[in-house]
């Protein structure tokens, strides 16, 4: 079995970290750790002495991930979010599919809510009409339609293996040699697309981004970006416009960005409370600026 350094970016990741640390334990792993002040590092030091711990500014996921694997020694590196663990054989079984698969670049397994619920991972690339049919709910009006519903994979079942757009980055078995071939994160998206763009790197270079279902991790999700999801939200959309722009071209993206204007705009007249006010702040910071002064922030 090939050798695989597993790198986790923490920040205040308590209480689930514990359980994606001991769930890989024996693995090469690297804790890389953007400023926690709830425990999370006296437990990495206490539980989990063998790991190593790097600790830096916050450079979002992608940075921290990008730290982990400079200095990690494996063929493999899987990259954990910090509310995410494997099932029992699991890791093994992913690394055999890469083992047998020399063309794939990236493989990710099934996701499981804590509950047993899956939780859908397959994902394609954003597009105007893709984000339209998600940020004006018109996948909500055919849920069965692949033409409404190609963001979230076209409705993908999970149940059989998939050659996929891109995957959601929450576990990621990554081939070293293919991240050589195309280099790592891109660290300006510093939180939501940095997967998507690196996927998108990784099939533009002629690697394959494999789906199985044969391998099981439990992904709790948000876990850390609920804490403060308003500015998260503005980083997600933030990452949709700087992956047009960056594959696109500035023109698209401003388009994605009126569009995302007007669908904030009637979702914050929608929705009640704290996730209308989320909205409807998402929308003023997108009118108050264009898509270069946006993606310089």
């Amino acid at each position: 079995m090939a050798d695989v350094s597993v790198v986790v970016v923490t920040w205040n990741a308590l209480p689930w970290v514990e359980r994606a640390l001991e769930s890989v334990r024996g693995n090469e792993t690297i804790v890389v750790d953007h400023g926690s002040t709830d425990g999370t590092l006296e437990l990495v030091r206490e539980r989990f002495p063998e790991v190593r711990l790097i600790q830096q500014e916050n450079k979002g996921l992608g940075g921290g991930s990008n730290a982990g694997m400079r200095v990690a020694e494996g063929d493999w590196f899987l990259l954990l979010n910090s509310d995410a663990w494997a099932t029992d054989g699991a890791l093994d079984r992913l690394v055999a599919l890469g083992e047998a698969r020399p063309d794939a670049a990236v493989l990710g397994p099934r996701l499981r809510y804590p509950d047993g619920r899956l939780q859908r991972s397959v994902r394609g690339f954003p597009t105007l009409w893709r984000l339209a049919t998600e940020y004006l709910f018109l996948r909500k009006l055919a849920p069965r339609s692949r033409l409404f519903n190609a963001f979230y994979g076209n409705g993908f079942d999970h149940e059989r293996p998939l050659e996929a757009e891109f995957l959601m980055g929450a576990v990621l078995l990554v081939r070293r040699e293919a991240a050589d071939t195309v280099g790592l994160f891109d660290e300006d998206f510093f939180m939501f697309s940095e997967e998507t763009d690196w996927c998108y790197r990784f099939r533009q270079a002629g690697w394959k981004v494999l789906f199985t279902p044969d391998a099981e991790f439990v992904h709790v999700g948000g876990a850390t970006t609920r804490k403060s999801w308003s500015p998260m939200f503005r980083e997600q959309v933030r990452g949709h416009l700087r992956f047009l722009a960056k594959h696109h071209g500035r023109a698209e993206a401003e388009r994605a960005r009126r569009l995302l204007l007007v669908s904030l705009r009637l979702r914050g007249l929608a929705f009640p409370g704290d996730r209308g006010r989320t909205y409807a702040d998402a929308a003023s910071w997108l009118a108050g600026s264009s898509v270069e002064e946006l993606l310089a922030r």
